[in-house]
């Protein structure tokens, strides 16, 4: 996770700074949508979560199983959103699901210790 956080917020750095409008209009785009609305935003957290093991998008999976942990999902609750994510995926997910589950097993060991990012 710490590699994954690091990559990230190089990444995030750079395509804030290019300065072009439709880029951060999709990404103000992207942040709303899991903003509290009719679902509240940890719901919609838990729906990016299934979605990403669906496309089989490893950095998107890692990123909302963190802002789940963070919202207190359980590991229980978690594990039952990805197997909904392997029976619309099919196994295909398989490798993605081995990863997302030691991922969250480091978030949850975080989130026990007090040192899970704000």
């Amino acid at each position: 996770m710490k590699q994954f956080r690091q990559e990230r917020a190089e990444g995030q750095k750079l395509v804030m700074d290019c300065d072009h409008l439709g880029i951060k209009r999709f990404f103000r785009l992207d942040a709303a949508t899991y903003e509290d609305g009719a679902l509240p935003g940890r719901t919609k957290e838990l729906l990016g979560l299934v979605a990403s093991a669906v496309l089989r998008c490893d950095d998107c999976i890692d990123y909302h199983l963190e802002q789940a942990v963070k919202a207190g999902w359980s590991r229980e609750e978690l594990q039952d959103a990805l197997n909904v994510a392997l029976v619309v995926g099919g196994s295909i997910v398989i490798p993605h699901l081995r990863r997302a589950l030691a991922s969250l097993e480091e978030l949850l060991a975080e989130r026990q210790a007090g040192t899970l990012p704000a």
